[in-house]
């Protein structure tokens, strides 16, 4: 079985695409909004990815921060590519993967079945 994903996304709209994309491949997620709410699912469930949208701002970069202390997750970090501060910020809080929307939005599906496939997050 494909293990879970969590992801926090700034917007229902985005939001919405992940779970509904996430769903038609069979692959379990799950939102968080918080690190409270990402300490409850690290508790409750064993999840092997975090997708993170960067315009959720401090409190995405905190959600990376606290993945990456974890260990054990992936963490994947998408946002606007004019971004470009933030997406150098994903990058030094211990992000795996950072892309811009664009980027993450064409590749979405290939994204989750690799994200979902497992194997712990690389050192």
């Amino acid at each position: 079985m494909d293990g879970m994903i969590l992801y926090s996304c700034s917007d229902l709209l985005w939001a919405t695409r992940v779970k509904a994309t996430a769903d038609a491949l069979g692959i379990p997620s799950r939102p968080v909004r918080s690190v409270e709410m990402l300490e409850s699912r690290l508790a409750d469930a064993s999840p092997v990815a975090l997708l993170v949208d960067l315009e959720m701002g401090s409190t995405g970069l905190e959600l990376i921060a606290r993945a990456v202390a974890a260990g054990g997750l992936r963490v994947l970090a998408f946002g606007p590519h004019v971004a470009t501060d933030a997406l150098a910020n994903a990058r030094l809080a211990g992000a795996d993967r950072v892309l811009s929307r664009g980027a993450f939005a064409d590749r979405l599906p290939d994204l989750l079945r690799e994200l979902a496939g497992g194997g712990e997050r690389s050192a």
